[in-house]
């Protein structure tokens, strides 16, 4: 009988940290709000002068260690790729603090969308869903079609 009962609060124990776990998950790939940064220099990250999107860049900060952000290099590059108004800058911050500590990088990847004046728009820490990235980029799109 005691056995039975040590079994059914593991169970409950794993099931709660699944349970948390797909929280967390979850909104790590939403957009949230940022605080307004000066425009974003490429050349300041190691990029060319000409490196931002017309509409919008995706912003990929990537370390060597990470396990995650190969596939969502893959992601932003081919949506960069099916798109002319789009670019894709992969930032590796192992070897660069100074960035890391300028964007606040506490997790990698960090996705930032910059709008195409290089303004930060909007932040995703962790994999962010190929959807909601689309949907940032056409925001930008009717924000810049409106102007």
């Amino acid at each position: 009988m005691e056995l039975v009962a040590v079994a059914v609060v593991l169970a409950g124990l794993l099931a709660v940290t699944g349970a948390v776990g797909i929280v967390l998950r979850r909104r790590a790939s939403r957009p949230y709000p940022v605080p307004r940064f000066d425009v974003v220099d490429p050349r300041r990250l190691g990029a060319a002068p000409d490196a931002l999107g017309r509409t919008a860049t995706l912003l990929q900060f990537s370390t060597e260690t990470c396990q995650r952000c190969p596939a969502v290099h893959r992601t932003l590059a081919e949506m960069a790729r099916d798109s002319d108004d789009v670019a894709h800058l992969d930032i590796d911050v192992t070897d660069r603090p100074d960035i890391a500590r300028r964007f606040q990088i506490a997790q990698t990847p960090t996705t930032l969308v910059l709008d195409g004046r290089g303004v930060v728009r909007t932040r995703f820490g962790g994999a962010p869903r190929r959807d909601v990235v689309q949907l940032e980029i056409l925001r930008l799109r009717s924000q810049s079609a409106s102007v």
